[in-house]
């Protein structure tokens, strides 16, 4: 059984900022690559940002410059600083990762989604 809790979502104003956390809780034997999706109404989910374990970054042009994503393989957990936040940036965010469990199964997991909402 593994978890994946997000947290830090909300309304911001345009040019505003937001952290976004996500935990991983459970069997987990090991964390691969964890990466932030998001989905806006109407559009397909789309990736924004994914760390590798060795702590490799990749992320979506549209956020390149204003979204920094870092994990703490200590705790588990992936954050998500987005920074010149913008209306097109509505979404909500949705975290993954690739987990290899204590029977080292590997499977991807997703959390549950968290609103974030830019507007004046």
């Amino acid at each position: 059984q593994v978890q994946l809790v997000e947290s830090g979502g909300g309304l911001v104003q345009p040019g505003g900022s937001l952290r976004l956390s996500c935990a991983a809780s459970g069997s987990i034997f090991a964390i691969n690559v964890m990466s932030w999706y998001r989905q806006a109404p109407g559009k397909q989910r789309e990736l924004v940002a994914a760390i590798s374990s060795g702590g490799g970054t990749n992320y979506a042009d549209s956020v390149k410059g204003r979204f920094t994503i870092s994990r703490d393989n200590a705790k588990n957990t992936v954050y998500l600083q987005m920074d010149s936040l913008r209306p097109e940036d509505t979404a909500v965010y949705y975290c993954n990762a690739r987990i290899t469990t204590l029977i080292r199964r590997i499977d991807t997991y997703w959390g549950q989604g968290t609103q974030v909402t830019v507007s004046s």
